[in-house]
């Protein structure tokens, strides 16, 4: 098997070619969403997402925790931090302020208003994303790779027994973060890479 270069280029945009080898498939009926609380940092935004999520706090209010009120009310919904990035804000120091709960797992209470039409913001693209992080360097070229974090090894599994590329498990966001035409040109990509392993 002939192995893939490590760099595979999309468009303007780097990829780690194990965006295109690993299989995933978010398994929360497994990991209860501890995405959003593990981690000693919030989700990466952008300033127009900052403020896209104080215009939709309103509608997710009532669902938050009284700790993350406090956290909002006494340094906004982002700061920065110790990386110098602009995060959502947390609270004690883990949990991102706007998750919410549905028995034992956690969830996003901006990106379930949204999908109930509550709000017109679903939530940040880093976390649509996720496991693909972007990097963005200082020529403006952007990166994506593949994070492998512990709390995600079922998505790997329920992935791998799918054989569902995290390409292709990330489809809507990737679109969301880079138009159709581009990932249309990322799945001629993938299936050239496919011939030549």
């Amino acid at each position: 098997m002939k192995p893939l270069p490590p760099i595979i280029q999309v468009g303007d945009v780097l990829l780690s070619s194990d965006i295109f080898t690993e299989k995933f498939c978010c398994d929360l009926d497994v990991c209860h969403g501890a995405c959003c609380v593990e981690g000693d940092a919030g989700a990466p935004v952008t300033l127009d997402e900052v403020a896209a999520i104080e215009e939709s706090t309103t509608s997710v209010w009532s669902e938050l925790s009284a700790s993350a009120q406090a956290v909002i009310d006494s340094q906004g919904v982002a700061y920065v931090d110790r990386d110098s990035d602009l995060v959502t804000s947390i609270v004690n120091g883990r949990d991102c302020v706007f998750t919410c709960h549905e028995g034992d797992t956690t969830l996003c209470a901006l990106e379930r208003a949204w999908r109930q039409g509550r709000c017109k913001f679903c939530k940040p693209i880093s976390c649509a994303l996720y496991p693909i992080r972007e990097k963005t360097f200082n020529d403006g070229t952007v990166g994506l790779n593949y994070h492998r974090w512990s709390v995600c090894q079922c998505g790997r599994e329920k992935g791998l027994a799918l054989r569902l590329p995290l390409y292709e498990f990330l489809k809507e966001p990737l679109i969301r973060r880079f138009g159709q035409e581009w990932y249309d040109e990322l799945c001629e990509v993938a299936q050239n890479l496919t011939r030549l392993v």
